[in-house]
């Protein structure tokens, strides 16, 4: 049984500096936007009632939460819910004091719905600018094929990262559902993005075995794992992650809303630790999952038995671990010393 997080490391947390390394555009539209679009496009069938809405991200297993995730999408039918929904996504995360995202955006599944690229990469990088005059968080973007649409939208998305891009591009990457959606298909894509200088940062090992995960780092150059809490099982494939140093960026309660893990009593992280794997904390789809970052920070430190040197650390790591620039990592890290600093004198 896991306890009810100690108020005092609660309150740390909340205030600790933070970077998000695996969080989703469409994914993160909190219920007060989607319900905002739900009610803007009420064909799209998704709960215009906060409520009702609550149900709605309920899900039965992996392919209900895929469903459920892409009548969502379907709520994004112009260049103006683009730019909306990505900024209220940074100052969500803001309020968590987020100083630095890594957001996974789909361009696939917005230009088949016939919104332009140019006119999506216009909206997500005038959101950035927003974010970053208004709240003082910097975005930076991974472009993601949507496995279950194969090789079509990863041909799609390689065309927008590559030819049109954004100067806030650094990730090249791979989502949706891996059971049936294998990864070597991909490997051109990924070869083709990682040539133009992007990091190749796909999904895997979240419901599917470590051969997943394997096929991730040999067939598409995997830099960094999305999720990868199957690779608990192959104590070959942890050692070598762990002398590679690949960090897995972890998100338990999305494992358990998706059923890739039973509870969080059960959640692998002690493991992958305990291997001496790099692990990062995120949150992945929070809304949708009824989560935060700062709750899975809760989450990790109660798993992991840290107290608030310990859950700073994980903070520090998930910096190291970014593809921000070394002047934005300096500054973070500068900030997580000083606020740390600060509560032990409290």
């Amino acid at each position: 049984m896991h306890q009810q997080p100690d108020p005092d490391l609660s309150a740390f947390i909340a205030g600790l500096p933070k970077v998000e390394l695996h969080v989703h555009q469409v994914g993160s539209a909190s219920p007060r936007i989607v319900t905002e679009l739900a009610a803007r496009h009420p064909e799209a069938g998704v709960p215009a009632d906060l409520d009702a809405l609550i149900d709605y991200f309920t899900f039965d297993d992996f392919a209900h939460f895929i469903q459920v995730y892409l009548s969502v999408v379907d709520l994004i039918r112009d260049a103006e819910d683009v730019r909306l929904l990505t900024y209220e996504v940074a100052v969500e995360l803001a309020r968590q004091q987020v100083a630095y995202a890594e957001l996974t955006v789909t361009p696939y599944t917005s230009v088949v719905r016939g919104i332009a690229p140019e006119a999506f990469v216009e909206a997500i990088d005038d959101a950035r600018t927003a974010a970053l005059r208004d709240h003082g968080i910097e975005l930076q973007w991974i472009f993601d094929i949507p496995g279950e649409s194969g090789i079509p939208a990863a041909e799609t998305t390689c065309e927008i990262a590559v030819d049109l891009g954004s100067q806030a591009l650094i990730g090249f990457g791979l989502g949706g559902p891996e059971i049936g959606v294998p990864r070597p298909q991909f490997r051109p894509y990924f070869d083709r993005a990682r040539a133009a200088g992007l990091h190749s940062l796909p999904h895997a090992g979240e419901t599917t075995g470590p051969q997943t995960i394997l096929d991730a780092l040999d067939v598409l150059g995997a830099e960094r794992i999305g999720h990868g809490t199957s690779a608990a099982h192959d104590q070959q494939l942890l050692a070598r992650l762990a002398e590679a140093g690949i960090a897995l960026e972890v998100c338990p309660t999305s494992n358990v809303a998706t059923g890739a893990v039973s509870e969080l009593a059960a959640h692998p992280l002690p493991q992958l630790v305990e291997a001496g794997v790099t692990v990062t904390i995120n949150s992945d789809d929070p809304p949708m999952f009824g989560t935060c970052l700062n709750r899975e920070y809760e989450i990790a430190a109660d798993l992991l038995g840290l107290d608030q040197h310990g859950v700073a650390e994980l903070a520090r790591t998930a910096v190291r671990e970014s593809f921000a620039s070394a002047e934005t990592k300096r500054r973070i890290l500068a900030d997580i010393d000083a606020y740390t600093l600060r509560a032990g004198r409290r």
